[in-house]
This record gives structure tokens, sequence and C-alpha cells, in this order.
């Protein structure tokens, strides 16, 4: 009872502070406030007591949990007071820091990302927070093992169900064709879709774009993310474990909104992201929360030609 009293007290705030919203929108504006008021009953231990009392728990999608999970985990490690963490599988080398991380949940889910635990979810009116902090990805995960003659861009594809329905945001191969075509010359191309038995799947499904054998056939020059996991050369624990340290060594990046886009926003450098709708386009995300990730210059393509000219002007070497 008290909380839907405090829903309806928000509801009103939201209203009066923002007036009439979108259905799409408009719960997301009431989670920051509540997100914000459960903090508040720890404020003694965060900034007084200090003591190592923080257990973080999160079984949501992988672009909130790098988006808000990862840093709040990484702001009370810096704080003293993180006692330990629990995600998915995968993800030990994504909490480097703490004290004591475990792998409980197999799967990932969308009623995961509604943990009011963390400063914020999913989306939001307000990207200014306070225990939040950016985690070294890049420095932690540099290393000698893949490195190129030419410098490395990462084509970070993905071909999902977007919405209950069909893909939205992918690079085609059309699209790749004329990417491939331009910087192959001046790039060490990696190309990565990541396939379900690698990573911790969702409620979004994996379809197949046939591209492998085409890329394989058409350009071979190219580097597949896959076939560098089957040699492993960087003796990498998992997937995700690649992916941290090939990305470490980039700082070009042509990636898809989501998870995708999330993870090469946090390596530096220019991170191209193609998202032709969503959430994220109403608050900002691209603009306001995805530097944050390193200081990455962040370009938001909304269609394929877009695309195309932030290839030309920010990809292609005059």
């Amino acid at each position: 009872m008290v909380k839907t009293l405090l829903n309806k007290i928000l509801s009103f705030v939201v209203r009066a502070r923002y007036g009439d919203l979108t259905i799409d929108v408009r719960y997301y504006y009431r989670h920051t406030y509540y997100c914000q008021l459960k903090q508040l009953k720890y404020v003694v231990k965060d900034y007084v007591t200090k003591e190592k009392y923080k257990r973080l728990s999160f079984q949501g999608e992988f672009a909130p949990e790098l988006q808000f999970v990862l840093p709040f985990a990484y702001w009370h490690y810096k704080n003293g007071t993180l006692l330990s963490t629990e995600s998915s599988k995968y993800t030990r080398e994504l909490y480097f820091f703490s004290p004591d991380h475990q792998e409980s949940f197999e799967t990932r889910s969308n009623e995961g990302n509604f943990n009011f635990e963390m400063p914020r979810i999913l989306y939001s009116q307000d990207y200014d927070i306070e225990k939040w902090l950016p985690v070294p990805l890049k420095e932690t995960y540099a290393n000698p093992v893949y490195q190129f003659e030419k410098p490395i861009l990462i084509i970070a594809n993905r071909y999902n169900m977007e919405w209950d329905g069909p893909p939205v945001s992918f690079y085609s191969m059309e699209l790749l064709e004329f990417i491939v075509g331009k910087l192959k010359n001046d790039y060490t191309i990696i190309y990565n879709r990541p396939k379900p038995h690698n990573i911790t799947m969702d409620n979004s499904d994996i379809y197949d774009m046939d591209e492998y054998e085409w890329l394989a056939r058409v350009h071979p020059d190219v580097i597949l993310m896959e076939d560098l996991f089957k040699e492993n050369k960087g003796k990498a624990n998992n997937f995700n474990h690649l992916q941290l340290m090939v990305y470490a060594n980039a700082s070009k990046f042509i990636s898809i909104h989501g998870g995708t886009a999330t993870l090469a926003s946090y390596f530096g450098g220019t991170n191209l992201i193609l998202s032709k709708k969503g959430p994220e386009h109403h608050f900002h995300c691209f603009e306001n929360l995805y530097p944050k990730f390193s200081g990455a210059k962040i370009l938001h393509a909304k269609t394929d030609d877009e695309v195309k000219n932030f290839v030309e002007a920010y990809f292609v070497k005059k």
C-alpha cells in the first residue's frame, strides 16, 4: 500500500514537472525518482561509517548492467563499501575489482532490469549520477597479444528480435559492404556478432544473417571475433573476456544500440552507433550518458545513410 501511494505521488510529480508524456517513456521518469529515494536509506553507510556492506545482485540485460550496475559497483569499490557482486555467467572479468563475484544466473531477464536498488535503471531524464564511476576496462585489459600493423576497427553488429518483432537496427550486408570497402585498406577490421552459445541470453532471439560465409568469401581480410576465440592466443576465459582484450587495443568502433554499443563506448576513441528507434532517442542517452563511460566520441546515426556519412567524415583517412 505504501509503495502504491508513493508511485501515485511520484507520478504526480512527473506530470507536474514534465507534463503529459507518451506511455513508452512515462514510467522511466518515475523510476528515476524512485531509485533516488531508495538510495537515501544508505546515506550513513555510504558517507559516514563506510563499512563494507554492499551486496549487489543483478539479473537484467547486458546494456543496463554496463550502463548503471557496473559503474555503481565500481563506485562502491572505490568508496570502500563493496562487499560482493552477483550477476550472470561470463561476467567475472567485468567485475575484476569485486572482492567476491558470483556468476549465479544462466539467463538474463527483462524483469531483472527493474532493480530499484541501483541509482538508475534503464532510461533516465537525469544522468548526473552521484554514485557512479566509469570502470577502467581499457586500462585493465590492454595487452600485447591483439595488436596488428594497421589500427583496429571493430564492427560490432547484432541481428536480434527487437520489441517482440523483427530486427530494426543492424548493419545489413549491403551496409557492411560499404563500410568494409571504404575502410579495409586503412584498418584491421574485426567483425563481431556473438553467437548464442558464447554469451548469456536474454529475452531476445538472435537470428542468422548468413554474413560469416559472405565475409570469408568476399572480404577474407576481415577478421572474425569468433575465429579469434577459436585460436584464443590471449587465453581468454570466455568470449566476453576476449572481447575486453580485443576492444582494449582498439579506438575505432562501429556498433548497434544496446549492450553492443554500450560495451564499445567503454574504450575511448570514436564509436559510431546505429540506433533507428528506442527510448534512447527521447532521453538523449547517446549524448548524455554514453560519453561518460570513457570520454569516447559518440556518433549517433538514425539511418543507413547517416552511417555512410559518418564513415566518410570520421573513419575514412584523408
